[in-house]
């Protein structure tokens, strides 16, 4: 399948799992806070997850009262690690060159914490690829809702000219999926694909293994 840019405007990327492989450090760290609070390892916790919320905000169905103090313990500690575990996914630079290119602006759009994208952004990516970065609360309400792809696409193209042929959002998850068809731009996976129990909600979605497909694709 080949991707026509002609009309293309705005192309908004998740950061962790899109862009970002950040499982190394935040795993490190999330394990030293969990064993801190006497609890089981990642692993086993990550099930009291809400898939509907970030990672910051899934803290206090994991630790309850402690959710706050928690987050300050992890956050330390993922700051402290995540300059050597942290690592773009190959082909991601080629991608965003290309399309840089052909005129089209690049905005980052993730529910993350802004000051653990911000320490972790230049070990990867020249902030300067990027022409508008939201990350998580900025927007009166964070992915899978639409507020959140508007706040970012505020100052890049007008509402009324979005489409999938001019908005992409590339995302490795359903929430920017989703995201992507609450605003009738292009949802495009990208790292993982789309499993049986997303179909129907993410029917619209273009799935790509990795970012040389994608770049391959782009015509």
């Amino acid at each position: 399948m080949k991707l026509n840019t002609d009309k293309l405007r705005v192309v908004i990327f998740d950061w962790d799992g899109t862009l970002a492989q950040s499982d190394h450090p935040r795993v490190l760290a999330i394990n030293h806070v969990l064993q801190k609070h006497h609890l089981p390892d990642w692993e086993k916790v990550k099930q009291l997850r809400d898939e509907n919320l970030s990672f910051m905000d899934n803290f206090p169905n994991i630790f309850g009262a402690d959710s706050e103090t928690a987050y300050s313990e992890f956050c330390q500690l993922y700051l402290q690690n995540v300059k050597r575990g942290i690592l773009s996914y190959p082909s991601a630079d080629k991608v965003i060159k290309l399309l840089r290119g052909r005129n089209v602006k690049i905005a980052i759009m993730t529910n993350k914490d802004r000051r653990l994208l911000e320490a972790e952004m230049p070990h990867i990516f020249p902030i300067e690829y990027f022409d508008r970065v939201v990350c998580g609360h900025e927007a009166p309400r964070d992915k899978p809702c639409a507020e959140h792809a508007l706040y970012t696409l505020k100052g890049l193209i007008d509402v009324d000219s979005i489409s999938p042929d001019t908005v992409w959002i590339i995302g490795d998850s359903k929430l920017d999926n989703l995201c992507a068809e609450a605003i009738n731009a292009l949802p495009i996976r990208i790292n993982t694909v789309v499993d049986r129990e997303e179909q129907s909600s993410c029917h619209n979605t273009i799935c790509f293994e990795n970012f040389e497909t994608l770049y391959k694709a782009i015509d």
